[in-house]
Order: C-alpha cells, then sequence, then structure tokens
C-alpha cells in the first residue's frame, strides 16, 4: 500500500470465518449483500470456485447499470480469496483484490485490499466514493453474517 494505489478497508463482524466465507463462496448469497447501500446485482454467469468468475451487472438506485466481471484466483477455505475485477469485454485488470478472514475475540476481521494499475486509477475510484460504498457494502455483509 506504500505505493499510494491501494484501497485498505478492514471491519470486524461478529461471525465465523466459516460464515463469512459461505457468503462469498455461496451463489445464492454473494449477489444479496455485495455492492453498496441501495444498488442490487444481476447475475450472468456465476462459478464462485479458483478459476471460476461472477459475471453480474450492478443496478443502481437509478437504475443505472455497471457491468462487472470478477474472476477468482485463488482460494484458500476461510481464510483467503484472491480476484481480479474488469470491466467486461475488456481485457485489463481494473483492481487485484484480496480478502482475508481472520478470527478474531467477538468474530472475525475481514480485510479487503484492492491494488490498482495506478495512482491515479486508485485516486478515480475514491473520489467516486469507493471507501464509502465499500463501507455499506461490508456492512450488508456483515448484516447477513451474523444473522
Amino acid at each position: 500500500m506504500s505505493d499510494g494505489r491501494s484501497i485498505l478497508m478492514t471491519r470486524v463482524i461478529k461471525a465465523t470465518p466459516e460464515r463469512i466465507w459461505r457468503c462469498w463462496t455461496d451463489p445464492d448469497l454473494l449477489p444479496q449483500w455485495f455492492g453498496p447501500q441501495g444498488f442490487s446485482c444481476k447475475t450472468k454467469e456465476i462459478d464462485l470456485r479458483e478459476g471460476g468468475h461472477w459475471l453480474f451487472d450492478m443496478i443502481g438506485p437509478q437504475g443505472e447499470i455497471y457491468p462487472n466481471l470478477h474472476r477468482y484466483l485463488r482460494y484458500v477455505p476461510f481464510e483467503r480469496i484472491e480476484f481480479n475485477m474488469y470491466d467486461p469485454g475488456v481485457d485489463a485488470v481494473h483492481a487485484e483484490v484480496l480478502v482475508t478472514l481472520t478470527p478474531v475475540e467477538g468474530g472475525t476481521r475481514f480485510t479487503q485490499e484492492m491494488t490498482f494499475a495506478d495512482r491515479a486509477m486508485r485516486d478515480a475510484v475514491v473520489n467516486f466514493g469507493a471507501v464509502e460504498y465499500g463501507n455499506t457494502t461490508f456492512a450488508k455483509l456483515a448484516a447477513l453474517a451474523e444473522s
């Protein structure tokens, strides 16, 4: 993160790593929570495993459509997920994402680090509201995992 290309977000969720893992790897659950408050996901293809992908549209509160493609690179059950985010139809990686789950007293520390190609892209995403949107997304994850 020292090169300024990353966004690091973390929170403690009052659930086991296994419950949070299921929220990330169950094709029925992931679309329920992924995306900021007021957004929804419309899945086109979903194969949640190492080597798999998720092709979907994120639908904004005013009906805006944001096409997304996640390609899953590495799964370490209950500990780590690595994936790349793409704009569908564009071969360049938009962001590399690392999710880690660490048991702590009272739950699990969920950490997500997104690394962009350069600092300008990272800054553009931050200016768009990525941190605030991320916080509402992770609140939705917490609500599902804690239920």
